[in-house]
């Protein structure tokens, strides 16, 4: 069965490193640019004259909130798009076309309610991640009209990996690409031009978003799509629906932990180091970003292959697939890690001018980084067994490094450790170390059964 006409990809017969080419390619890219979709509002922001580093630090304080509403994003379309890639290898359209409805209905409940609790209670969750009088501003500023776009984000986020799904990765690329070239004309018109500042941001932010979403929209209800958005598909099936979250649970705690980190971080570092020390943070997790969303990419793009093929009954196909996965991931992070390690000045300058604040986030970003060339083998594995629908096992691991190590770990080592600022950012390679070996004995031991 080809999946894909239009852009000729045979999941089932195609080679393999063509495949993954094909499909990885365009996702990689789509990541890329979407980085530069989330960092574009902290690029501008830092060099707002007179307050970027106080406005950059408030925005930062806003990121677990904006990870939440991408986590349960995820939670839906992360479980429903392999689902649905698994449903077409065993030729079954029509289940895949339900899982594809009931994930577009799931993601427009979660929306709403997500915007109702943070216009809410959104200003008190702040103060309560890390935000201090001197950014509580910012931060409620941006995140109060940033919630307003959620149905956007929501839709665009979630369903966009259902267009990846079927192999029409170059339209998933489109999709973000649009999306990031609208926020990056119109940042600077709302921040510098109109005046608005960290609103500005906001509002550049979630209209780009309105406009990748109604692109998914147009595709997804179009001809060109193999599934297709139909409203008949959207009345919520209890055995379409609960399959798809289950095997979503393990990419929603990854992304919900990420959240749940950053309060963690942000409290401590605000105790031991001040602002500085929150802003310095900001930063890293944005570096940081730079390995894990073109990692996540490369993964995208290798799950319907491995997920195609699982269904189909090709062992030696997957094997192959997850092999040319790993060689990639361990070349990309290891290339990243490198830089990050000689010029850390070249990434740091992207988001901010000020000497103090650059001072400090070089020697934090050798020691958050200090691992982060393992990430490769993490993702590749843990992403893997999302494919072949092992939830437990990805979900074991998805808490193992965030919930089981890294956080503890955060309130730990400050006991320990005469500099209590180095000992809160020791705690992620310390975390990493742990949780790649364990992730690799575990997948060993299932490379071998499959």
């Amino acid at each position: 069965m080809r999946l894909s006409h239009a852009q000729g990809a045979d999941l089932g017969r195609d080679k393999i490193s063509r495949l993954l080419f094909q499909l990885a390619l365009p996702a990689i890219l789509a990541q890329l640019i979407n980085l530069l979709y989330n960092m574009v509002d902290r690029m501008y922001i830092g060099h707002i004259p007179g307050v970027g580093p106080s406005a950059l630090t408030g925005v930062g304080i806003t990121l677990p909130l904006i990870m939440a509403i991408s986590a349960f994003a995820a939670l839906v379309s992360m479980g429903g798009a392999p689902r649905a890639s698994i449903m077409l290898g065993k030729g079954e359209p029509q289940e895949a076309e339900r899982i594809l409805g009931n994930c577009a209905a799931m993601l427009v409940i979660t929306a709403l309610l997500l915007t109702g609790v943070i216009q809410l209670f959104g200003k008190d969750l702040l103060l309560l991640f890390g935000a201090s009088e001197n950014t509580i501003s910012y931060a409620w500023d941006y995140i109060r009209l940033y919630s307003l776009g959620t149905l956007f984000v929501q839709l665009s986020l979630g369903l966009n990996a259902f267009i990846n799904a079927q192999g029409f990765a170059k339209t998933s690329m489109l999709t973000v690409t649009i999306g990031a070239v609208c926020n990056i004309l119109l940042d600077p018109l709302f921040i510098f031009a109109f005046h608005m500042g960290v609103q500005g941001a906001a509002l550049a932010t979630i209209l780009s978003q309105g406009v990748s979403c109604l692109w998914i929209l147009r595709f997804l209800t179009g001809k060109q799509a193999t599934l297709r958005l139909e409203l008949k598909n959207t009345r919520l099936r209890r055995q379409t629906i609960l399959p798809c979250i289950a095997l979503g649970v393990a990419p929603f705690i990854m992304q919900f932990t990420e959240s749940i980190l950053s309060i963690c971080f942000n409290t401590s570092l605000l105790v031991y180091g001040g602002d500085i020390a929150v802003g310095a943070m900001t930063i890293l997790a944005s570096v940081m970003q730079f390995t894990a969303l073109p990692l996540q990419g490369l993964t995208q793009g290798a799950q319907p292959i491995i997920g195609f093929n699982y269904g189909a009954g090709n062992p030696d196909r997957v094997k192959e697939a997850f092999r040319l996965l790993l060689a990639c991931c361990m070349a990309f992070a290891g290339g990243l890690w490198l830089l990050a390690m000689v010029f850390p000045q070249v990434f740091i300058g992207i988001f901010t001018n000020d000497p103090q604040l650059a001072q400090f986030t070089r020697w934090a970003l050798r020691i958050y980084m200090a691992v982060s060339l393992l990430h490769g083998v993490q993702l590749a594995c843990q992403q893997t067994f999302i494919a072949l629908g092992n939830a437990k096992t990805s979900i074991f691991l998805a808490l193992l490094r965030k919930v089981i190590l890294l956080i503890p770990l955060i309130y730990i080592l400050p006991h320990f450790l005469a500099d209590k600022v180095f000992a809160v950012f020791l705690a992620e390679p310390v975390a990493d170390f742990i949780a790649v070996s364990t992730t690799s004995i575990l997948f060993y031991r299932q490379y071998k059964k499959l």
